[in-house]
């Protein structure tokens, strides 16, 4: 692991400087800002690769564009995980061309997890050649270099460094305004045999206890009253940083400590169960705080299957973690992850994932179809599972899992939930979103304007949901659905 030095950091802040005056001097020519669009691919640990992004581009004096087309500087935040983000990507750059030919100032910058591996890299510079930038993950920091020499020299920057890099003090420029991400730790050690995560983003370094609290408090500070603890494996945290906190020596001493800042809410994710803890448990239980809920990642029902893909743990290690879980958390959901088509994946396999799913009943599961990831073990397995077979049974599996979604949603008919709001919903006019502490969605509308502060009611009787993100809000539920719940404004507070 390399620890990015405040020396390089501020030789970054120098360039920062540099493209700041360069924009100043174009804003004084020409009476317009620069513009700058993010397009981020993934999970939020990608999420708050992007805020830094932003964070770095806001100091050189570039704005966010809300519209593609308008933007002087492109940047695609990628994700390796699925071959369909791959697709993604590779069809959005498709669609670039034409707008970099109608802009010939344009910059276009490619970044991510999909960076790390080179066969990403050589398609690019051979069929999409006006793409400015390539940067990974762990070369965030040194965007401001990368950008500065292609702005002053006109030369393609492609950069992927082979370090595992640790940086502290990169600005943020959060998406939201109500909860905010904090990765408290990057990469993975686990090399579950279908997972290319720890070739791309690689091995697990912890960032400092006094680190996080610190950045915690300034969050809390801030007014966010929600954040979420990010790692590829959270509990993990502080494997790989020995003795440097007496108090905090692993994941449940962090989450404790993050639980006595004034938070309305904490979540995190992901956690493996090989990891979890009786004591992480515990701590949950402890604290209302943290919200009951734990994303707990099963893949497989089969022993089989699981050991194929080392995932370190049984089935019945997993069902004892559930089971110790509700018995110490009242009201707990629990989601989790599923593949389906796993090479060499039997009928009775496939039925021993049907059986977990009877037992635990999850309130949602994220369900995919095995995607071959070129450089893991996996892809090398013999004995593919037939795509019509694989189908079949995600189609079953979906459907058995989206009846206990709705089973867990029902019975919140009738009850008055608490939620903190995200805001207008982007489908309905004057309905509005948010969550409750088991993460489930709730969209809700409102009977009684008279409920709501006077800034949030528009003069033609309609009300502003941006005034409303952040505040929590009881809904009663009168409707429940499979993804989500409906109800109806109880009483608001901001």
């Amino acid at each position: 692991m390399t620890i990015i030095e405040q020396a390089e950091l501020e030789r970054q802040q120098r360039y920062i400087g540099q493209i700041g005056q360069c924009l100043d001097a174009y804003r004084s020519e020409t009476g317009f800002s620069r513009r700058y669009w993010i397009h981020t691919y993934g999970c939020q640990l990608n999420e708050n690769d992007g805020e830094k992004i932003a964070g770095l581009l806001a100091e050189m004096g570039y704005i966010e564009s809300g519209d593609l087309r308008e933007a002087d500087l492109i940047i695609l935040n990628t994700c390796s995980v699925r071959e369909h983000a791959d697709d993604r990507l590779f069809g959005n750059l498709g669609r670039l061309k034409n707008l970099r030919l109608e802009k010939p100032d344009l910059v276009i910058a490619v970044c991510g997890c999909m960076m790390k591996q080179p066969e990403h890299v050589t398609r690019i510079s051979r069929s999409f050649a006006f793409v400015d930038l390539i940067f990974g993950p762990q070369d965030i920091y040194r965007l401001p270099e990368l950008l500065y020499h292609r702005l002053t020299e006109g030369k393609k920057q492609y950069l992927v460094g082979d370090e595992d890099t640790l940086v502290e003090g990169l600005p943020v420029h959060r998406a939201r305004r109500f909860r905010a991400l904090c990765s408290i730790m990057f990469g993975c050690n686990n090399f579950c045999t279908y997972c290319i995560v720890p070739y791309t983003r690689g091995r697990e370094r912890s960032r400092q206890p006094g680190d996080i609290l610190r950045e915690l408090r300034q969050l809390a500070a801030s007014g966010y009253r929600e954040v979420m603890l990010l790692g590829q494996n959270v509990n993990s945290y502080g494997q790989d940083i020995g003795d440097s906190d007496a108090a905090i020596r692993d994941f449940a001493d962090l989450l404790q400590a993050a639980a006595h800042e004034p938070f309305y809410r904490i979540r995190f994710m992901t956690s493996h169960p090989k990891d979890i803890s009786e004591k992480l448990l515990q701590v949950m239980a402890a604290h209302p705080v943290i919200e009951p809920h734990l994303h707990l990642p099963l893949q497989s029902g089969s022993n089989r299957v699981l050991e194929r893909m080392n995932r370190q743990y049984s089935r019945e290690q997993y069902l004892a973690i559930v089971r110790r879980a509700r018995q110490l958390i009242p009201g707990l959901a629990i989601s989790t992850d599923i593949i389906v088509g796993f090479p060499g994946e039997t009928e009775e396999d496939f039925a021993a994932t049907l059986d977990v799913l009877e037992q635990v009943r999850f309130a949602s599961a994220f369900t995919f179809l095995y995607s071959r990831r070129t450089g893991t073990p996996a892809a090398e397995m013999a004995d593919p599972v037939d795509p019509a077979v694989m189908h079949e049974r995600f189609t079953r599996l979906t459907a058995l899992q989206d009846a206990h979604s709705l089973d867990v949603n029902r019975q919140n008919l009738g009850q008055s939930v608490e939620i903190l709001v995200e805001g207008a919903s982007a489908k309905q006019e004057q309905v509005f979103s948010g969550r409750t502490g088991q993460n489930q969605l709730v969209n809700f509308t409102v009977a009684d304007p008279a409920l709501l502060p006077a800034e949030a009611r528009r003069p033609d009787g309609g009300i502003d949901g941006n005034r409303l993100e952040g505040g929590l809000a009881r809904v009663r539920i009168l409707e429940a659905k499979t993804f989500s719940l409906f109800g109806v404004l109880e009483a608001y507070r901001p």
